[in-house]
């Protein structure tokens, strides 16, 4: 049986703050990193919230990101821009960039920033959340550091690179799609090992090229398979999408792309060579208002929402669900009962109170 202690999110995110700030990151840098962590808890991505905590915590305290770092616009267009984030934390460079996005967006109805030179941002979602505050449709993806064999490979060429992208409704929760491209996020492989649990067949391949159900066999060596895991069964696109990633956040703005991405975590492999700076984000905004008359949109999106929601159920399921459900009912629950954290993950929170003096609990 796995121990799970829960944990207020406010007292969480205080301490995440805390954590960075300790290492130099302003005030208000740091409150928003730690919101961003949250965000992750709150919607049950237990992968990217405070169990990433002692990964920026290890890279930070060896000098690897920078902590107080000025990102700046290379080149620009009036909708269109490329960003150095400084070696930033992505928590940080990451809203950042989304910012300057949807100011462009405002100003001539679509904004597009692609960035280099930064670091793991968090979740996908976070970003095209804070577009729908704004009434815009918003874009989100990252590259991060070869876990992915491409389809008929054996080895790790690609990163997960996530995509995220959300649509307001008028009276239904908005639309929010927040995917990884492999087969599933390298963080719930450690999850799974963290949990002492077998992962689902088709996830990953082992140092063989070989499926496996072990976690531990994927992390020796192994890789995650894209989305789809073979051919049969649509791998194909998911490395697609996987590519197309790597393209728009590396290629695009001269960070590192594939085999050459670098590594988030300290126990992975550091790449021989650098084709670019850092890694890469990308993020866009558009105004509904350039399509179509936004309330109208929400209309339509309502209708979308509720004609899915009204298809026959299949057996033995409630029928099915909109992307973003899942997070919101976590959200609900999680705002309410508090963040449910394995035991693994808070011994490294431990570790860190303890090496810095920041009371956890």
């Amino acid at each position: 049986m796995v121990e799970i202690l829960t944990f207020r999110a406010e007292r969480l995110r205080e301490f995440s703050s805390r954590v960075f700030q300790h290492f130099g990151v302003p005030r208000h840098e740091a409150e928003l990193a730690a919101e961003v962590l949250s965000a992750a808890d709150l919607r049950g991505i237990d992968s990217h919230g405070v169990a990433r905590l002692h990964t920026y915590f290890d890279m930070l305290e060896l000098g690897r990101i920078n902590p107080r770092p000025k990102p700046s616009i290379v080149r620009q267009t009036a909708s269109t821009a490329t960003v150095n984030g400084d070696n930033g934390l992505g928590l940080v460079v990451g809203p950042w960039a989304n910012e300057l996005a949807m100011e462009k967006a405002a100003a001539v109805g679509s904004g597009w920033v692609s960035v280099c030179n930064t670091n793991h941002y968090g979740i996908a979602g976070y970003y095209p959340l804070k577009a729908l505050e704004r009434d815009l449709i918003g874009w989100s993806m990252t590259n991060s550091t070869k876990l992915v064999a491409p389809l008929w490979g054996a080895e790790r060429m690609l990163g997960t690179n996530p995509i995220a992208i959300a649509f307001p409704g008028l009276e239904e929760p908005p639309i929010v799609i927040d995917l990884a491209t492999p087969a599933v996020a390298y963080g719930k492989i450690e999850i799974a090992k963290r949990k002492g649990q077998a992962i689902p067949h088709g996830w990953a391949i082992d140092r063989d090229g070989q499926v496996t159900t072990d976690p531990q066999g994927m992390i020796d060596g192994g890789a995650l398979l894209p989305l789809g895991s073979d051919r049969e069964h649509g791998g194909h696109k998911g490395y697609a999408l996987g590519m197309m990633v790597d393209v728009l956040v590396a290629v695009l703005s001269g960070a590192n792309w594939g085999p050459f991405t670098p590594p988030f975590a300290l126990r992975q492999e550091i790449p021989a060579r650098s084709v670019g700076k850092g890694i890469g984000h990308f993020f866009g905004a558009m105004q509904i208002a350039g399509f179509i008359d936004p309330t109208e949109f929400k209309r339509q999106i309502d209708d979308l929402i509720r004609t899915f929601r009204a298809t026959k159920p299949a057996p033995g399921t409630n029928g099915p669900l909109i992307p973003g459900d899942p997070e919101r009912d976590a959200e609900r629950e999680r705002s309410t009962h508090g963040i449910p954290l394995v035991l693994p993950v808070v011994e490294d929170l431990r570790d860190i109170a303890k090496r810095t003096g920041i009371p956890l609990e």
